[in-house]
């Protein structure tokens, strides 16, 4: 199967350096998820608040980036796929996980 969703992979320009909604909120996580739609940077699954999977169920972007530091892989939350996401976005870090 191949993911239907590639023609919403942009480059973009990361909303923060760090998971943007755990900055503003004094939280934590583990790893980064870079949107490749609009640039939104949340946390993983594996983080306590789930932020990129949140923006995805919010706004439908369904293609991720690993991103702390660039993995370069992509994974499409529609159709529960990996994705060839091209170069990886540069990545500003190190930045704290804990803040």
């Amino acid at each position: 199967m191949t993911c239907s969703h590639l023609d919403t992979i942009r480059p973009v320009t990361p909303s923060a350096a760090g998971c943007e909604d755990c900055l503003r909120t004094g939280s934590w996580w583990v790893h980064l998820r870079l949107c490749r739609t609009c640039g939104h940077v949340g946390c993983c699954d594996d983080s306590p608040n789930r932020h990129a999977r949140a923006h995805f169920q919010t706004t439908g972007h369904p293609i991720i980036e690993g991103y702390d530091p660039p993995e370069g892989w992509g994974w499409c939350y529609v159709d529960q796929q990996g994705v060839d996401i091209g170069a990886p976005t540069p990545y500003p870090g190190p930045i704290p996980r804990f803040v």
